[in-house]
């Protein structure tokens, strides 16, 4: 029989083989080598259960460790979120405090109170895009009321100014055209700064005779630099094309302005309307504007004053001056717009020199002949033409009656945009003027019911609101 090895060593040791043999001795060896047995197997068992156990409690350890890593990563975002959401949050509750639930209690709290503020932000928003619009449309009114009598005033002005006139007569009229232009020049730039404002600009695209457009520009600002004995001459690099696209009426508005403000700050001097070529592409140039003045000039520290909308380098200069202290800011956010921008180089007592560059596309050929043209006209001929005046006001009819009519053309007259689209139907015009508003029928309204009788025929905007936009222009077909 074959016992278990520490039985058997035992055997060994303290009995003989005949004793072995005993029956009854066998018998009892039988027991005992069952008892080492079972010995073996339970201990075999309980040291497995050890190492099993022991396992397990690593494994819930780290599960535990882990869990517990988790929690302190959580805790240390919500203290995150929560200094973010209130950098005044009390800094001793966000660094010792540890309780998760009353992290994430706080946590809520200022989660409701950020959203508070996120629709307060709504509703103030709400209210200024009312303001905005209420400014929009008391601006619109007001342009349009202010504008209508200003318009017939400097209209009847030209009118006046074919007559036959005594001096002292003539000396009053210009005293008249000189304040009402810059009466007007004034409610342009607040009007013209409210459209930018709103981004209610849209660029147009002429063919212009780029140096005939200069030399108008300088004949507009000739008289007043003439009575301040300046004198102002063009500067223009022979390598630029003759024809070039662009906003002729923005593009003059900007330059005008710089001119108006060289002549206005300088006294028998010299205004100078430069223009560089600095790139020749194959399908447009970068031009170099620059407006240069021998006047009192500015002083470094405020030049950088200047571009802020109603701010002069001195106060005292709008009470000598004059002028609205918007006329630099508008040209430098229309050359913004067209992504270049105004620069400056002064010294006091010596001048001043503005400058921006400028890209132009370059025109075609067939559209070149069409503009020369039409920029050697120098007086409207409209014989033979038929114009429709579509206009309420009735200063305004006898003042643009009686101009188009020195210009030889026969006008038909219309009240409101009702009568105007019942006159297409039954009459042929070669263009119409049109008011924007007007009783019973708009000008918007009575241009998109006459484009529909009628695509071809030019329809011009007579309005005397500029918060007109041009995106409504635009939709409408209004040239």
């Amino acid at each position: 029989m074959s016992y278990h090895s520490l039985l058997q060593k035992q055997i060994s040791q303290f009995l003989s083989p005949a004793e072995e043999i005993n029956p009854a001795i066998a018998k009892l060896l039988a027991a005992i080598n069952n008892s080492y047995s079972s010995f073996e197997r339970d201990r075999k068992i309980t040291e497995h259960a050890f190492e099993v156990s022991e396992q397990e409690y690593q494994r819930a350890t780290k599960d535990l460790q882990e869990q517990n890593d988790i929690r302190k990563q959580s805790i240390s975002k919500l203290k995150e979120a929560i200094r973010a959401l209130d950098p005044s949050a009390p800094q001793q509750f966000a660094d010792d405090n540890d309780d998760l639930i009353d992290i994430i209690s706080f946590l809520e709290k200022q989660i409701l109170k950020t959203k508070q503020l996120e629709q307060d932000l709504i509703n103030a928003k709400e209210v200024a895009e009312k303001a905005a619009l209420a400014k929009s449309e008391f601006l619109s009114v007001m342009s349009h009321e202010i504008r209508t009598p200003l318009n017939a005033i400097i209209g009847t002005i030209m009118l006046l100014q074919y007559q036959d006139l005594a001096p002292d007569q003539r000396e009053l009229l210009n005293v008249m055209e000189i304040s009402s232009e810059n009466l007007l020049s004034l409610i342009n730039d607040v009007l013209d700064f409210s459209k930018l404002e709103e981004g209610k600009i849209i660029f147009a695209e002429r063919n212009v005779n780029v140096l005939h457009f200069l030399k108008n520009i300088k004949m507009a600002n000739q008289v007043k630099a003439e009575e301040k004995r300046n004198r102002i001459k063009i500067t223009y690099d022979d390598d630029i094309p003759e024809f070039l696209v662009c906003d002729d009426v923005r593009l003059g508005q900007i330059l005008n302005n710089l001119i108006s403000n060289a002549v206005k700050f300088t006294k028998d001097g010299t205004i100078t309307i430069r223009v560089e070529l600095k790139a020749n592409n194959k399908q447009d140039v970068d031009l170099l504007f620059s407006i240069e003045d021998t006047g009192i000039g500015i002083p470094k520290e405020k030049q950088h004053l200047i571009f802020e909308r109603f701010t002069q380098a001195n106060t005292n200069i709008t009470r000598e001056f004059g002028g609205s202290g918007l006329g630099l800011t508008i040209i430098r956010r229309l050359l913004q717009l067209q992504g270049s921008e105004i620069y400056i180089d002064s010294e006091l007592g010596v001048g001043s020199k503005f400058y921006f560059t400028l890209k132009f596309k370059k025109s075609t050929s067939e559209i070149r002949e069409e503009s020369k043209q039409s920029g050697n006209e120098n007086k409207p001929d409209l014989t033979g033409k038929i114009i429709l005046l579509v206009e309420d006001v009735e200063f305004n009819v006898m003042v643009a009656q009686r101009m188009l009519r020195n210009w030889n053309a026969e006008v038909d007259l219309a009240e409101n945009g009702a009568i105007a689209v019942e006159k297409v139907k039954q009459n042929h015009y070669d263009l119409i003027l049109m008011d924007i508003q007007m009783p019973v029928m708009d000008g918007y309204t009575a241009t998109s019911n006459i484009r529909k009788l009628n695509k071809q025929i030019p329809i011009i905007a007579l309005t005397a609101s500029v918060i007109t936009t041009d995106i409504e222009a635009k939709q409408f077909k209004l040239e």
